[in-house]
C-alpha cells in the first residue's frame, strides 16, 4: 500500500514572524558590479592593483558570484589577468 505523505509541520517561532511573499531565507541582496559603478571602459592588463583584486592568493581567478563583477567584465577581466600571467606580471600560481 502507498503511505500518505505528511505535510511538514510548522514551528511556532517562524509562523509567528511575518514574511513578505516574495522572502526566502536564502535570499540575498545582487552584489553591483564594480566596474560599472565606477564607469570603467576597459580593464587594463597592466593594472596589476586591480587585477590582484580578482584573484585569490594561490592565483586563482575568482568567480561572478562572489565578486559580484557582471557577465561583460568577468570575461574582460579573465582576459586581462591571463595577458598579466602571460607577461609575468602576476603569478600562475602562489609561491609555497
Amino acid at each position: 500500500m502507498l503511505q500518505e505523505r505528511r505535510k511538514p509541520q510548522q514551528r511556532e517561532d517562524s509562523a509567528s514572524r511575518p514574511q513578505s511573499a516574495d522572502a526566502s531565507p536564502f535570499s540575498r541582496k545582487k552584489k553591483a558590479c564594480p566596474f560599472v559603478a565606477s564607469k570603467a571602459e576597459t580593464i587594463d592588463y597592466k593594472d596589476t592593483d586591480t587585477l590582484k583584486q580578482f584573484i585569490t592568493e594561490r592565483g586563482k581567478i575568482l568567480p561572478r558570484r562572489i565578486t559580484g563583477v557582471s557577465y561583460y567584465y568577468q570575461k574582460v577581466l579573465k582576459r586581462a589577468i591571463k595577458r598579466a600571467r602571460h607577461m609575468a606580471l602576476l603569478p600562475f600560481v602562489a609561491e609555497e
